[in-house]
């Protein structure tokens, strides 16, 4: 049985990565709950690993995943600006919602992402244009995705080789972004749509 505290970081945990298409670090942890150490932290994060409430992987910042289905808000939360061309660091305010209806699924999977840049106009992905993304962490090869590089969020054609991961844009003008080895690379969720406004 979970005790207070730990209930409410996993609803932090749950909350931060539905507005924010990212799980927090847990530096971003303790400077929510107040906990200097992250040895701190680290004792709530076992504790909620070994019920079965979360996972995480050690190879990057951001690899804490709470598990179960998230609390949901009203519609789709468009989190700010992605890149269509170099990653750039994704913003972390909140513009507003998309109320999604039965097109893309089930709200409480998706987010929604503002694009910046031309990288993907050939796959009718426009600057200023929203993508709709399902929230999850793998994708088929040609599938187009929101992937975190360190901690920049980019869109782009997925890839995967032997040893590397190509991001491909939809624009001869742009080379692929190749992800090594050691590299700090994560899949935020897949494509599922894009809404354009075309007049105001």
């Amino acid at each position: 049985m979970l005790n207070n505290r730990a209930r409410e970081i996993l609803d932090y945990i749950h909350h931060f990565a539905r507005d924010r298409g990212f799980p927090p670090t847990i530096r971003e942890i303790g400077e929510a709950f107040r906990i200097s150490s992250t040895n701190g932290v680290r004792y709530y994060l076992n504790i909620l690993e070994k019920g079965g409430h979360l996972k995480r992987s050690g190879k990057i910042s951001r690899g804490i995943v709470g598990l179960g289905r998230p609390p949901r808000g009203a519609g789709i939360p468009i989190l700010g600006r992605v890149a269509a061309g170099q990653p750039i660091l994704a913003q972390e305010s909140i513009e507003g919602r998309l109320e999604p209806g039965e097109m893309f699924g089930d709200p409480g999977e998706l987010f929604a992402l503002r694009v910046r840049g031309d990288s993907m106009i050939d796959a009718g992905i426009l600057e200023n244009d929203y993508v709709v993304v399902k929230q999850q962490e793998y994708a088929s090869p040609g599938q187009i995705v929101v992937a975190l590089v360190s901690d920049e969020a980019t869109v782009k054609y997925y890839q995967p080789g032997r040893n590397k991961v190509e991001l491909i844009a939809a624009n001869r003008n742009y080379p692929a972004i190749v992800v090594g080895p050691g590299s700090e690379f994560r899949i935020l969720g897949i494509v599922k749509g894009v809404v354009r406004i075309v007049a105001r």
